[in-house]
């Protein structure tokens, strides 16, 4: 998919009918989005992560904490992107990226974070902001990406598998207040 300027970027979502895919439009994130963002965010976690981690962990996540993380105004490059799949005003899902933040995998880029708002999974929002967040870091020219999965979220294995990503045999704890959980990192090359 060939990337528009920085400022606006177009994905179709697959899932849905003609008339949506013009509607659903991938863009950088900007300071305003960062509640619609960390709603997604927390509820994507509350879903995805139930009997990952423990219960009365997830129910206490709140998006205005999670908020007040993110910095969506900054233009360095050594700093994480975030970019947003909006419908109708609606945040559904985001794709965060950033320079790899692993030792190892120096030179190499990072997709952080892709959630989707859960009531919209299955519509193709992943698959949509996937090749995005990968086209951005080719063109903030990386050759090769990593990313990391909280180990046994199996979902989240299989969509990045089906993405061309790799389980490349590297593990570590991570923690997210008083929870630690095993994640997996996977790997794959970037192209144009």
């Amino acid at each position: 998919m060939a990337l528009r300027p920085p400022g606006y970027l177009q994905a179709i979502d697959p899932g849905q009918d003609t008339h949506s895919r013009e509607r659903m439009n991938i863009r950088p994130a900007v300071p305003d989005d960062a509640m619609g963002v960390a709603r997604v965010h927390v509820r994507a976690w509350q879903v995805a992560y139930r009997g990952l981690m423990p219960d009365d962990h997830l129910q206490g996540l709140r998006p205005e904490d999670r908020a007040r993380r993110y910095d969506f105004a900054s233009l360095d490059p050594a700093r994480p992107r975030t970019l947003v799949a909006i419908e109708a005003d609606s945040i559904l899902g985001f794709a965060t990226i950033s320079p790899a933040r692993d030792e190892d995998a120096a030179g190499q880029g990072e997709l952080c974070a892709l959630y989707v708002e859960p009531d919209c999974w299955g519509r193709g929002i992943g698959q949509a902001l996937a090749p995005v967040a990968r086209a951005e870091l080719y063109r903030l020219e990386f050759r090769h990406a990593v990313l990391w999965v909280v180990a046994g979220n199996a979902p989240a294995e299989r969509f990045y598998r089906a993405d061309g990503w790799t389980p490349d045999g590297s593990h570590r704890p991570h923690r997210d207040g008083n929870v630690t959980v095993e994640t997996a990192r996977y790997n794959r090359a970037l192209v144009e």
